[in-house]
């Protein structure tokens, strides 16, 4: 596994893009895309020479999930893992005590690759994306 990227809930996702692109540096890897399966909008971002994306989350809807945490004030959601191996990685982290909250499902994001989502007893949300070229993030 490597690091993918650090998820941040956020209520919008252009103004937060702009503030962390003057203040940090940050380009746009992505434009803003909907995902209908996590009922969100979501952005990557990337500092020139790191390997590790921001992706600012945003819900697509008040019935989404994420709409309660944004409603408690959003902040950092989640850290994001690229896995070679989905199932294997998934059997790993479970049989070491994580429990699997979000099977693997295609995202939009990432050009048709699966992502899941688990959690440990230190209630840090955790996501696994299957390992792939970068540049297959969709704009």
């Amino acid at each position: 596994m490597r690091l993918h990227h650090v998820g941040i809930l956020i209520k919008d996702i252009s103004g937060s893009a702009e503030l962390y692109s003057g203040r940090f540096g940050y380009r746009c890897k992505s434009d803003v895309i909907h995902d209908p399966v996590q009922r969100a909008y979501v952005q990557f971002l990337e500092l020139p020479g790191d390997r590790v994306y921001l992706e600012f989350i945003s819900p697509d809807n008040p019935e989404s999930h994420l709409w309660s945490a944004l409603k408690k004030g959003g902040g950092v959601h989640h850290i994001c893992y690229a896995a070679a191996d989905m199932d294997a990685t998934i059997a790993e982290l479970r049989r070491k005590g994580m429990t699997l909250l979000r099977s693997p499902a295609v995202a939009v994001a990432f050009q048709g690759r699966r992502v899941a989502w688990l959690m440990g007893r230190d209630r840090a949300l955790i996501e696994l994306v299957e390992e792939g070229p970068d540049e297959e993030i969709s704009s």
